[in-house]
């Protein structure tokens, strides 16, 4: 039991670790929901896979859901391209059609011989106690893989995420960094379908990110403190899930992740709402001195 748990720890940390350091990088181009968008496109997939192989093994199942990953990741970029819809309501519309073509065929494979929804029903919700070694050493490949890409385009990253235009005008390939960074955030959606699924990979590709924006205004102190909060909250999710009553992985992984944000959200040193308030009361605090001086004198009556 301990064993395998160390297991499930190690590749949900991994996990969070790869979610947060892609999902700052969406997140500062205001795009947090094409990480639920992308979780969300690769259902059709995963079924699909199974409709054509027979089988609920990993591998195809994945492979599945990579394809219409990349599939959505085109869509949206087609339609904020080559139409006049704007971007956000590019990612709402893949994310509804792309999710409910999956619910469909869904539908379809379970009536299917032996298609009942045993297998693939951890796909969307996540089944973190099946991860075992095998899998560990798949996702701590992807995992670097993805760290690593982001270190190579840092730079081109950050010009992404801030200034685009200017980045165009300097000769970078901004369509092409776009879709590369949008690549990686499609292979850790994948890794991450089997230890927390479809509906809460979003989640874990947003929240991290979004609690390492209080503590710091450096994108080269972000990056970090968000894979650092992914990571520490697969670890707390997981050994949340080993103690007490047997709850699944997966939900305890976000309410973790959770947690992390609401901590930060009060406490964080730079947009901390405590740190705020502290500020706003020295600085009232400060002024009130001297408006009490600007204050005109109050005259006494005229004497004899």
């Amino acid at each position: 039991m301990f064993a395998n748990a160390l297991w499930v720890m190690s590749g949900t940390a991994l996990l969070g670790l790869a979610a947060g350091v892609l999902g700052t990088f969406s997140l500062l181009r205001r795009r947090a929901l094409m990480g639920d968008v992308l979780a969300h496109a690769t259902l059709p997939g995963v079924v699909l896979a199974y409709m054509a192989t027979g089988t609920k093994a990993a591998g195809p199942l994945l492979a599945g859901a990579a394809a219409t990953g990349v599939l959505g990741v085109l869509a949206v970029l087609a339609i904020t391209r080559y139409s006049r819809v704007k971007e956000d309501a590019a990612m709402s519309i893949v994310l509804t059609v792309f999710f409910g073509i999956g619910i469909l065929l869904l539908g379809v494979a379970q009536r299917m011989p032996g298609g009942n929804q045993s297998g693939l029903d951890r796909f969307l919700f996540g089944q973190a106690a099946a991860i075992v070694p095998r899998d560990v050493r798949l996702i701590m490949a992807v995992a670097a893989a993805l760290c690593l890409l982001v270190l190579l385009f840092y730079k081109e990253f950050k010009l992404l995420a801030f200034d685009r235009d200017f980045g165009a005008g300097l000769g970078f390939p901004m369509t092409a960094l776009d879709l590369l960074l949008s690549l990686g955030v499609v292979t850790a959606v994948v890794i991450g379908l089997e230890a927390v699924g479809v509906v809460l990979m979003a989640a874990l590709l947003t929240t991290p990110a979004m609690a390492a924006r209080y503590w710091t205004n450096r994108l080269s102190a972000m990056v970090p403190l968000a894979g650092l909060f992914g990571a520490a909250s697969g670890v707390a999710g997981t050994l949340a899930s080993q103690v007490g009553p047997r709850m699944p992985t997966g939900p305890l992984i976000v309410l973790a992740g959770s947690v992390f944000f609401l901590v930060s959200l009060l406490a964080g040193p730079e947009r901390g709402l405590l740190v705020r308030l502290f500020r706003f009361m020295h600085a009232r605090a400060r002024t009130r001195p001297t408006q009490h001086r600007l204050q005109p004198q109050a005259r006494g009556g005229d004497g004899a």
